[in-house]
């Protein structure tokens, strides 16, 4: 009875993550694959797309409630992320940045599991400069605007795939600074045909594609790997963090999303302790 009760928990909470993972990929400024590190899934995805015949026999338990949870959250939560964002930008970031932060310790503490090394601090601190500068200049310098059209929701689907691959590549916020980031939102939440039709595509033959290189890199080079990953979060969690409050009542609310998604994050935590 344990031993299903067990399950069960594993299986809503590989639901949840798979959520917050595709609701993540949506969102400005935030990693579906920093997410997908955070709540330990980064690697057994990778070993899936590398070597599918060793590792979907040890992982389908696992995969089958993340992929309803991305597929709910990548589709089905845009509409309501397009209108959260319509109410309220920053309060809809500091959920995300709480779920972000309520896992930063696991994280930490997951890099150093092989030791912290000088070149896993310089690989931190390298990764963490290039993409804070790299999202400054997206959001704040360039000002870019394309005519959304097929090869456009391609790309779309091509950056979105580098998202889940690469760690801290946040594909949104790029989106918004070619003009492509609403048309894409507002296509995914009516199920627009054109739109589905050019971005999966895009996103899982990108995601085929890069797998085996970021495999390498973890078997080869893990320490320093998983320190440029945390340098990642931190950057990419920094530079979304909201200056703009309409009044007093939205920092309230931002701080209670805050501490409500740091919350969840705690609880997911510890739903994986127990299911271990």
């Amino acid at each position: 009875m344990d031993r299903r009760k067990q399950q069960r928990t594993r299986w809503l909470r590989n639901l949840v993550c798979g959520a917050l993972i595709g609701a993540g990929a949506i969102l400005p400024g935030v990693s579906g694959g920093v997410l997908a590190v955070v709540f330990d899934i980064y690697r057994p995805f990778m070993e899936v797309l590398t070597h599918p015949r060793r590792a979907v026999p040890q992982y389908w338990r696992m995969l089958i409630p993340l992929g309803l949870g991305w597929a709910a959250g990548f589709l089905g939560i845009a509409k309501g992320i397009s209108a959260a964002m319509a109410c309220s930008d920053a309060v809809t970031y500091w959920l995300f940045i709480g779920l972000i932060v309520g896992t930063v310790p696991s994280l930490f503490r997951e890099a150093g599991k092989e030791g912290r090394s000088a070149a896993a601090w310089g690989s931190f601190l390298l990764c963490a400069a290039a993409v804070f500068a790299g999202l400054f200049y997206v959001s704040r310098v360039v000002h870019v605007q394309v005519d959304p059209n097929f090869w456009w929701y391609n790309f779309c689907g091509v950056l979105w795939g580098m998202g889940v691959v690469i760690p801290g590549m946040t594909s949104s916020s790029v989106m918004m600074a070619l003009g492509l980031y609403r048309p894409m939102l507002e296509g995914l939440a009516r199920l627009d045909f054109l739109v589905l039709s050019a971005a999966l595509p895009g996103m899982f033959l990108t995601i085929a594609l890069l797998a085996r290189l970021m495999t390498w890199c973890f078997r080869r080079h893990y320490a320093v790997a998983f320190h440029g990953i945390l340098g990642f979060v931190c950057a990419s969690t920094l530079v979304i963090v909201p200056t703009e409050y309409t009044g007093l009542g939205e920092m309230a609310l931002s701080a209670l999303c805050a501490g409500a998604g740091f919350a969840l994050a705690f609880f997911l935590a510890r739903m994986e302790q127990r299911s271990d």
